[in-house]
């Protein structure tokens, strides 16, 4: 029987929503190992709306599960209907959207809340022993919900030269909630053995696409060994 995995998504488009490239890799990977995969949205108003030609606030409003359904392609259900006895594995891809719709760790920082229905689920799979995964930004949301959990960012300065990390100081965040952050390279993951969490970094770095590809992919490797 194939490895039933939910996945989280957050809305659609990096600024205010789920990033597409990683949950299209997330979907990809797991479809390559013959996981079955189902999406899942919070079925709530996004924090605000981005014109991601412009990287300014638009004067409107968009639903988080409708703006969601466009990555799933219609195939996908409320937060609410997750029933966690019957996954898996749970994966949370990264955009600005875990941070603004997910949690508020975008305008809170270590102070975050974590969608209430998002934390129960994330707690009901962990007390269950079945693994978690999460990409990019979206880690912050197990080291505020997973006491003394492992995860990683990536790089916890900026460094220079071919890849950037412009928000490295995510890692301070991190440790400030109780959280152990591990530096990583962009192509791999960090596996937390004992929680069962598995993080990468993806586009917390700024390099090349198929980089961003090849540490989801790893992400997602760890995660389906795990659910063995």
């Amino acid at each position: 029987m194939s490895t039933k995995v939910a996945v989280v998504l957050s809305g659609c488009g990096v600024y205010d929503g789920t990033e597409v490239h990683e949950s299209s890799a997330v979907l990809t990977h797991l479809s390559r190992h013959g996981a079955q995969a189902a999406c899942f949205a919070p079925d709530k108003d996004q924090m605000h709306v981005v014109d991601h030609t412009a990287g300014t606030e638009m004067s409107e409003t968009r639903n988080v599960l409708k703006e969601s359904a466009r990555i799933a392609r219609g195939k996908i259900s409320a937060l609410t209907e997750l029933p966690a006895e019957d996954f898996d594995a749970l994966i949370v891809p990264g955009g600005f959207g875990a941070a603004k719709n997910l949690s508020t760790f975008a305008t809170q920082g270590a102070d975050m809340t974590v969608d209430p229905t998002l934390s129960e689920k994330i707690k009901a799979f962990h007390a269950a022993g079945k693994p978690i995964g999460l990409c990019c930004i979206a880690p912050v949301i197990a080291a505020k919900l997973i006491p003394g959990v492992e995860v990683t960012i990536g790089s916890d300065v900026d460094l220079e030269g071919t890849e950037t990390w412009p928000y490295a100081g995510t890692a301070g965040a991190i440790t400030a909630m109780g959280a152990k952050h591990v530096v990583t390279d962009v192509s791999q993951a960090h596996v937390d053995n004992t929680n069962k969490v598995v993080t990468t970094a993806a586009f917390m770095c700024e390099t090349d696409i198929h980089k961003i590809h090849d540490g989801v992919g790893v992400m997602v490797s760890e995660v389906l060994k795990l659910a063995k």
